[in-house]
């Protein structure tokens, strides 16, 4: 019993190591990769993403626009750099308050 129990947990163990490597080299498409970020800038209660654009060109995020503060700026930066398949994040983002 001891060893259909060990064998069973190789097997489950192997299937999930099959499965993480090949989702993990399945490519992430830019239109994908926009979707995204946009949703996580949106979702954040200090960001708010709504009127920051967001443009990809092969995994490299470019945030661009107004923002009220240097934190919402940074936060802005540190969600995109999260979101998967993102190689890299330019941060254009500039501090206007009162936006």
């Amino acid at each position: 019993m001891k060893t259909n129990r060990v064998l069973l947990s190789l097997l489950i163990s192997s299937v999930a190591l099959v499965a993480t490597v090949s989702t993990a080299q399945q490519p992430v498409s830019d239109d994908f990769i926009v979707d995204s970020v946009r949703v996580v800038l949106a979702a954040n209660t200090v960001v708010k993403g709504g009127a920051i654009e967001v443009d990809v060109l092969d995994g490299v995020v470019t945030l661009a626009g107004k923002v009220p503060t240097a934190r919402t700026k940074a936060k802005a930066g540190s969600l995109a750099r999260k979101v998967k398949g993102v190689k890299s994040v330019r941060n254009n983002l500039t501090n206007a308050p009162g936006q």
